[in-house]
């Protein structure tokens, strides 16, 4: 197996801000790179033309592209039907500076969708994802969902309720493997039609663990990334690794993504660790291996 797919990396695993964070992420031999642009300097809000122009020139002159940018608004996701509309603006300001810093990727948590298809819940994410996947699509970009939270099979039937594929995939196997304890390959092969990005992450479950203690749920629990982050790095219930340090079978998991025809981005996420930048340059060493 050659893989022939690029290498990026999320400049805020560095923790040192964006634009340090770019020179380590070409440092380390990424070839891309994925920004959170929810808030700080990141915020569309708080990007002039001119900010937005500097930095993607900035960005050209390091000689990297932007796989993606992350859209992840946290709390609830989608579910509250209340607090979508302001969600659904501002994600749609995300995909316009995605789009105008060159990518067509914007990554984002939506919330565990529920099993119950007629629940309002559903419904509140069904009317928000439909909104945005139009929206996306009429710009040629994808919103992409991260996996975990929900079977694979499962995010797949949401998915194919709505009317593009402007909604669709950024598939983390590390995250199905820690939480919903599914199958990356099989994983992989049922949302092959939806997948624009990956993460490159790796894990291990130490015990079954609900979903909702981990994502949140709407009357339940917030979502947020630092939360989840401390989650994984505690040991309680699973734990993140250093690529191939954990249980996703990465051989089977790059083949897989090879035989769907996947040529997109593997993004190196690490969000524990007290060293990020040495692992993640670990990481990239660790996915050229598999190039041959």
């Amino acid at each position: 197996m050659k893989l022939n797919n690029k290498i990026g990396v999320i400049v805020d695993s560095f923790g040192v801000g964006v634009t340090e964070g770019l020179k380590k992420a070409k440092e380390v031999g990424a070839e891309g790179v994925q920004i959170y642009a929810v808030s700080g300097e990141m915020d569309p809000a708080a990007l002039t033309p001119a900010k937005r122009k500097e930095l993607r020139s900035y960005i050209d002159g390091l000689g990297l592209e932007i796989s993606a940018l992350c859209g992840d608004l946290a709390g609830h996701g989608f579910q509250d039907e209340a607090a979508n509309p302001e969600k659904i603006e501002k994600s749609k300001r995300i995909l316009d500076l995605a789009v105008e810093l060159g990518t067509s990727v914007v990554t984002t948590h939506i919330g565990i969708v529920p099993d119950d298809k007629n629940s309002r819940i559903y419904n509140a994410m069904q009317q928000a994802c439909e909104e945005l996947g139009v929206y996306a699509k009429s710009m040629n970009a994808y919103f992409a969902i991260e996996t975990g939270p929900e079977p694979a099979a499962h995010l797949k039937s949401f998915l194919d309720t709505l009317s593009t594929n402007g909604v669709s995939v950024n598939f983390d196997p590390a995250n199905m493997v820690m939480v919903t304890g599914d199958d990356p390959v099989e994983g992989v092969k049922l949302l092959k039609d939806y997948l624009v990005h990956t993460h490159v992450k790796d894990g291990r479950r130490l015990r079954p663990v609900d979903p909702k203690d981990v994502y949140g749920y709407l009357g339940y629990s917030a979502m947020d990334h630092e939360k989840i982050a401390e989650m994984a790095s505690s040991g309680a219930a699973f734990e993140e690794l250093p690529l191939g340090e954990g249980a996703v079978d990465f051989p089977a998991y790059f083949a897989a993504l090879q035989e769907i025809g996947y040529k997109g981005y593997l993004t190196i996420e690490r969000e524990v660790g007290n060293n990020p930048a040495e692992d993640i340059r670990k990481a990239v060493e660790f996915i050229r291996s598999y190039r041959g």
